[in-house]
């Protein structure tokens, strides 16, 4: 038990169906910790809850929903982790991008400071919060005041404007909450299978036959998810935390998924300015046909970005730690395998 936390300590997930949200809850019931999950209502991936999180479904945008999510057990005190959010790979404004990240992080916000069995709210932003520092020794740091007109796309808005939510009711309201800022997420367990998920499968099965000469910062999501743990136990109030990793190129990762599985190497990859041309010239086929495109110009800048970060302040206060690339790289390929997503040739096949 950490110093401070009370034995009888609930920890509310929001996201609990979702990758980062249902590992930090597999790692807390690891740990013997009493959850209740928040999900949407009906969701199909509420199968991927452990059975022992008690579940709560409903809206974040709903207070009248949410409400029951925070009704503590006498004698309990509760720690919030609000990891929901949508995600969106494109860069136009969607309102329901800001409803339910800005406007259910201030639904959370509000409950948290009406509800006095809840000693504490991590917030879980991201790197696309901060905005870009311009050159490739630059590395980004961790900022005091976010301003979403500062970076670029819907997604990364809603979260500097979340965020400054976060610190507004710390400063001013006496909200005890930090905040904690990943880069991208990778690993086992992505039932939903996510970009890098999807990008990995498809290398290992040779569908993937030229890449983006870019780069990425991605982390493990066991790391995230122990690190978001240990923010409730040692975060301080008003502080934020990035999470990030090792700088990786595009064509490094598909070398090194080649050399885990097998698979055919990508052997040809397009400088980010032409990839550049080539999503915009996609861009405006796939408008005029109403259909989406399959490279865009936002994908493009964000594997050409600058993507150093600086995750020493996680490390010294939270204890953060990140595993190599090729061990995630590994067990991602084992998960996959285990879950029938992919099937490996055999391995005779495979060095023939």
């Amino acid at each position: 038990m950490a110093e401070g936390m009370n034995q009888n300590t609930l920890y509310l997930v929001t996201g609990a169906a979702g990758f980062l949200g249902g590992t930090v809850c597999r790692q807390l019931v690891d740990q013997g910790k009493k959850v209740r999950a928040f999900i949407l209502p009906n969701d199909p991936a509420k199968k991927f809850v452990p059975e022992e999180a008690e579940i709560v479904e409903g809206d974040l945008t709903s207070m009248d929903s949410l409400r029951p999510f925070f009704d503590i057990p006498e004698g309990w005190e509760a720690v919030v982790l609000h990891i929901a959010s949508i995600v969106t790979s494109t860069p136009d404004y969607n309102q329901k991008i800001i409803d339910v990240n800005v406007g259910g992080t201030k639904n959370i916000i509000e409950l948290c400071l009406s509800t006095p069995r809840v000693k504490k709210l991590v917030y879980c932003s991201s790197t696309g919060a901060i905005p870009d520092l311009p050159g490739d020794d630059a590395v980004m740091k961790e900022i005091d005041y976010f301003d979403e007109t500062k970076v670029m796309g819907c997604y990364a808005m809603s979260k500097a404007w979340a965020t400054q939510e976060v610190l507004d009711a710390c400063h001013h309201r006496g909200l005890n909450a930090c905040i904690v800022h990943p880069s991208g997420i990778m690993g086992p367990g992505d039932y939903a299978l996510g970009e890098m998920t999807k990008n990995l499968i498809d290398i290992i099965n040779g569908e993937l036959t030229a890449g983006i000469d870019g780069n990425f910062n991605i982390c493990d999501v066991r790391d995230l998810a122990a690190a978001l743990i240990s923010a409730a136990d040692k975060g301080r109030s008003g502080e934020c935390y990035i999470l990030a990793n090792e700088v990786l190129t595009f064509k490094e990762f598909c070398r090194m998924v080649t050399d885990e599985s097998g698979g055919k190497k990508v052997k040809t990859f397009i400088p980010g300015w032409a990839a550049g041309v080539m999503g915009r010239v996609m861009e405006t086929i796939a408008k005029k046909k109403g259909e989406k495109p399959i490279l865009t110009s936002f994908n493009v800048f964000m594997l050409t970005k600058n993507n150093h970060y600086d995750s020493s302040k996680a490390k010294e206060e939270l204890g953060y730690t990140t595993r190599s690339y090729e061990e995630t790289i590994h067990d991602m390929v084992g998960w996959l395998i285990s879950e029938g997503y992919i099937k490996m040739e055999d391995e005779s096949e495979a060095e023939s």
